[in-house]
């Protein structure tokens, strides 16, 4: 642990409640991606069977068990009371191919050949692309709301956190290494580029946030 880390799981969290915030006070899922919520629930499910064979710590259980549970009432709420509100219309990104794509990494490149680190590389490669929904539903719209754009944007802020907190690992920690995390993570932070761009060039301005259609 070290404050690049723990900042990056803070902002982590803070994405959350801040959807699940919006969701409630709003009482509407439009401009969300059910598909990429999904995802999400996917990634987390496949990363943390650990939780059965191992413990690490208690602040590490508790977030996994955050993560998890939070991003399932994501998709109940989306699926239930909040239904009406969700366009499956402007939700039309291929998931499929996200989803063969990172079980063909995760068998070509896993981090090591045994089930649970299969299933872990599929999780870490499949977290890289999982907001691809999201994006191209806000690229098809053209716009977001600024509650919307403060989610989108805490989730990518906390991976580039976690590439600082990568770097800072090698030089503390005798040369630290996880090839598989750090390509994920470089590619899942680049694919955030204009989103960022946007985010500081106009709504840090207070402008509406739009994106090129």
């Amino acid at each position: 642990m070290n404050i690049f880390r723990l900042t990056a799981d803070l902002l982590h969290l803070g994405s959350i409640f801040i959807l699940i915030a919006r969701l409630h006070q709003t009482r509407s899922s439009a401009g969300i991606s059910l598909k990429t919520q999904a995802l999400y629930v996917l990634v987390f499910a496949t990363r943390y069977l650990d939780m059965l064979f191992s413990f690490v710590s208690v602040y590490n259980t508790l977030m996994k068990l955050f993560f998890l549970s939070s991003s399932a009432y994501i998709v109940f709420l989306m699926l239930g009371s909040l239904k009406p509100t969700y366009d499956k219309a402007l939700d039309t990104f291929r998931v499929e191919y996200l989803l063969v794509g990172a079980a063909a990494f995760a068998l070509l490149f896993p981090h090591k050949y045994t089930v649970l680190e299969v299933l872990w590389s599929f999780s870490i490669y499949l977290e890289a692309v999982a907001i691809l929904p999201q994006l191209f539903q806000m690229t098809r719209t053209g716009e977001a709301d600024n509650i919307t754009s403060h989610y989108v944007f805490a989730l990518g802020g906390y991976r580039a956190l976690y590439i600082i907190n990568w770097i800072y690992r090698y030089y503390s920690e005798d040369s630290y290494v996880d090839y598989v995390a750090w390509v994920a993570g470089v590619v899942q932070t680049v694919l955030y580029g204009d989103f960022f761009y946007i985010y500081f060039t106009r709504i840090l301005k207070g402008k509406t946030f739009k994106l090129p259609v």
